[in-house]
């Protein structure tokens, strides 16, 4: 393993010069910086971590906390992860991934121990128990998600308020009037999850708007929850021509279903997805969505982030508009 010695003979300054250059601590001439700079690549020298972290008193590294649920999508939650990972790198950070449901305690962890320069956090509720201590600390932290209260954090979402009005929109000009949204698993909803609320929020208040009627069922996803619901919708809403799914497990099941009952797509019923472009594009019948950015996102949330470290000024709320894309799944209203 070559040492900083080594790096100090091969560019012949003093040890001491090679390390204000790694650190900035001190200001270095142009020609002996680009002269150290050269012998670190030549030599393929590294920095210990660990000391590097007592000089600077700087860990370079980010905790990422991503609660693994079994009711959330893991494939997004994944997909923000690695842009977020991705994006850190380019900017010298490494990403430290908490996946456990701890909550405050994680958050304590991590402000208590130095163990990581700031924090992104995701799955965000809307009364979420870990933002007081996050309002409480000096570390620099950016939510992926939206509270209810954003005051003295910084956010970065998609406007998922936006979405569910643009997507009771795209219905209502293709005139369905009778509307039922396939959500996400209950619990999503018990938890006061943002993204979800928050969807469902601009939705109904869209729809009122326009004088629709909605009708909103949780659903666990899978073939036996969709049957059920399918069921239980039409039962109570005989009419309903148009579908908004914010579960990506429930839409491959709501399509066969919606089969088997001859009901063709979008002929009978037009269905709308708020999901990853992949599964849009995937289904058995190509789905007009709204995609989730996923990377945007991750990106998004790294550059607030570092932004702070750097002592910059970043904006308390940054949300993504949302963009329908028009496929297969969406029609007139038959007769309409």
């Amino acid at each position: 393993m070559v040492t900083l010695a080594e790096v100090a003979q091969h560019a012949g300054v003093s040890a001491s010069t090679v390390s204000y250059v790694l650190s900035g601590k001190r200001s270095i001439s142009a020609g002996t910086r680009q002269r150290v700079e050269q012998s670190i690549q030549e030599l393929g020298y590294h920095p210990n971590a660990g000391a590097r972290a007592l000089a600077s008193s700087r860990s370079n590294i980010i905790a990422l906390m991503v609660p693994l649920r079994t009711d959330m999508y893991v494939p997004v939650m994944m997909e923000i992860a690695i842009a977020v990972a991705t994006t850190a790198r380019t900017h010298g950070y490494d990403v430290l991934l908490l996946t456990g449901e701890e909550g405050p305690d994680a958050v304590r962890r991590v402000t208590g121990s130095g163990l990581a320069d700031a924090m992104i956090l995701m799955d965000v509720e809307l009364d979420d128990e870990r933002l007081p201590l996050l309002r409480d600390t000096d570390q620099p932290s950016v939510l992926i998600g939206l509270p209810a209260d954003t005051s003295g954090l910084t956010c970065v979402d998609l406007d998922f308020r936006a979405t569910g009005a643009l997507c009771v929109e795209h219905l209502a000009t293709l005139g369905h009037r009778e509307i039922a949204v396939i959500g996400e698993a209950p619990a999503v909803y018990e938890r006061h999850t943002g993204f979800a609320e928050r969807t469902l929020d601009g939705l109904r208040s869209r729809a009122r708007e326009l004088e629709l009627r909605v009708l909103h069922r949780p659903c666990e996803g899978g073939y036996d929850a969709m049957a059920a619901t399918l069921a239980r919708i039409f039962d109570e809403r005989p009419g309903t021509s148009g579908f908004v799914v914010q579960n990506e497990s429930a839409v491959e099941p709501l399509l066969a279903l919606l089969r088997q009952q001859g009901r063709a797509v979008p002929e009978d019923v037009s269905v709308i997805a708020v999901c990853p472009e992949q599964v849009a594009v995937q289904a058995s019948v190509r789905l007009t969505s709204v995609a989730i950015p996923a990377p945007e996102m991750g990106r998004r949330a790294v550059e607030q982030l570092v932004a702070k470290l750097d002592g910059r000024e970043t904006e308390e709320v940054v949300l993504l508009a949302p963009e329908l894309t028009v496929r297969a799944s969406t029609g007139p209203l038959s007769g309409g």
